[in-house]
């Protein structure tokens, strides 16, 4: 039997809540083992609070959202804006999938905004490639194969750093879990004044909603959430997702 274990690689508090909450609460209410794991604790969000404070503050809101599911959270202890492709952050990474020995594994896409956000992608992609490979040894967790099968978030507004929108490889139809989407989204409330202050971007939930509601419109339902599969040399060549959760995966 292979485990039912999902795994999701963020780079900040409140990247999964984004764009794969609600298919990580269709895989938690279909007996899965769910994790959410982020680079950094999110040291950099914030327009008044110190490095440690806004560190504490968003770790236990990530905690709380993480928990609505039944959910188990990590935080891997980089900085903001400082996610290195380096050996220890990588070592980090491959650490993290042996222990937690995932099935299905989503992470944030190479087309996306920002450097944390496609440094991680790089990191969770050689993390699972590594997973298997006994010359590479960690410490607490043994190697395992198979490799996970590994899924590409929507980068954010769905479009590449040119502007270019993004076409997805598969919907995830999330209307039975969006509640819950919104729910754990709005554990992290810290995030909305620096959004606004930073971003230009208000009502927190409210771009979120305009982003499940575009991609559910792609597939004919009301709320979606996006994801290309990773499909090179190696790595699982099955929809994994699409054999979970059937007929709520829209294909396209």
């Amino acid at each position: 039997m292979e485990p039912k274990i999902a795994l999701s690689i963020g780079a900040h508090p409140d990247d999964a809540e984004f764009f794969c909450a609600g298919t990580l609460a269709l895989l938690a209410a279909r007996g899965w083992q769910v994790h959410i794991a982020t680079m950094t604790p999110g040291d950099c969000g914030t327009v008044q609070y110190s490095r440690e404070e806004i560190s504490r503050i968003r770790k236990n809101e990530a905690v709380r959202s993480a928990a609505l599911i039944g959910a188990q959270y990590h935080c891997l202890e980089c900085d903001d804006i400082f996610i290195l492709y380096d050996r220890p952050t990588l070592m980090k990474v491959i650490e993290l999938v042996r222990q937690i020995r995932p099935n299905i594994v989503f992470t944030l896409c190479e087309d996306d905004y920002m450097v944390d956000h496609t440094t991680t992608g790089k990191l969770a992609m050689t993390g699972c490639f590594c997973s298997g490979i006994v010359n590479i040894v960690t410490s607490d967790a043994k190697p395992f194969e198979a490799t996970p099968a590994l899924y590409y978030m929507d980068p954010v507004e769905a479009k590449d750093r040119y502007g270019k929108p993004i076409r997805p490889g598969m919907i995830v139809d999330i209307g039975e879990t969006f509640e819950t989407k919104i729910e754990m989204l709005s554990c992290h409330a810290s995030q909305r004044d620096w959004l606004l202050k930073h971003h230009g971007i208000d009502e927190y939930t409210k771009a979120m909603e305009h982003l499940s509601l575009k991609r559910g419109k792609e597939a004919g339902v009301r709320y979606g959430e996006a994801f290309r599969q990773h499909l090179g040399h190696a790595y699982p060549q099955d929809n994994r997702l699409a054999a979970e959760l059937g007929n709520l995966v829209h294909i396209l």
